[in-house]
């Protein structure tokens, strides 16, 4: 029977396209996937932050294709982590972003137990680096 093999990508809207893109490129290391510039100006652009692939439009960039609402600093992501929750809050620390919670005891979409910490990017999204810890699943 066909089934969902998983997310492909997440799209959200970013009050200044270049500035967002900047933010996940110094915290990350992001790389650029797509650019849709029609007449050279960047109206979405596809940028890859490790396995997952985050498509940012430029807020009133008058596509259709798009969410009803799209609202800046409505999206609530959570990143899986490929270290221990330590080392991304050394990172947050490093680039003077805030913690707003944690590390907090969470549970992993395959069902391990982790830790996870909270924070924003620019446009206010919230978003969760989660580290999960590999043999422990109950």
């Amino acid at each position: 029977m066909p089934h969902v093999l998983g997310i492909d990508h997440v799209a959200f809207a970013a009050a200044d396209l270049e500035a967002t893109c900047a933010f996940y490129d110094r915290l990350f290391g992001a790389r650029t996937h797509l650019d849709y510039a029609p007449d050279g100006r960047s109206l979405v652009r596809q940028i890859a932050v490790g396995g997952a692939l985050l498509s940012i439009h430029q807020a009133g960039n008058g596509l259709e294709l798009v969410a009803r609402w799209p609202t800046v600093g409505g999206a609530d992501l959570c990143l899986r982590w490929s270290e221990n929750i330590e080392s991304a809050v050394d990172l947050l620390r490093e680039h003077g972003i805030p913690i707003i919670e944690g590390p907090s005891r969470r549970r992993t979409a395959d069902g391990l137990l982790a830790r996870s910490i909270y924070f924003r990017d620019p446009d206010g999204n919230l978003l969760e680096l989660m580290a999960a810890d590999a043999n422990v699943t109950q």
